[in-house]
């Protein structure tokens, strides 16, 4: 059980922290444009309270996003992480976080997976 403390919510995302991983996963439908970018990260990074931790961020409920948004998590999202593992379900997803990996270049270790186990297992890495 996680205790209060150890989550957090907000509009577009829940995150909470387990066995040395943060877990952040968005919510369903959400669009990522800069204010929501800006929001996730200044809510995880106080969440986190400095400590700086491998991320596993489940993407699967993301429908689309923006230029600015994806720049902004490229750069400001990689603040207090020390390896991300992008978990996505759908081709399409994919192919968008294929993208983004090669054209935004996170300032973090990045990798895709479709299974969430596969994602742990990368982190653990990092830990």
């Amino acid at each position: 059980m996680i205790a209060a403390h150890d989550f957090y919510e907000n509009d577009f995302a829940q995150f909470w922290i387990a066995d040395g991983i943060l877990f952040f996963k968005y919510k369903s439908d959400i669009t990522i444009d800069l204010k929501v970018a800006q929001r996730v990260v200044t809510d995880r990074i106080h969440f986190q309270n400095e400590r700086s931790y491998p991320v596993l961020c489940d993407i699967r409920g993301v429908v689309s996003t923006d230029k600015a948004g994806r720049d902004y998590l490229a750069q400001s999202g990689s603040i207090l992480t020390k390896a991300v593992g992008l978990v996505v379900h759908e081709k399409v997803l994919l192919t968008i976080s294929t993208f983004y990996l090669q054209i935004s270049k996170p300032a973090v270790p990045t990798q895709i997976f479709t299974a969430e186990a596969e994602a742990l297992v990368y982190l653990k890495t990092f830990d």
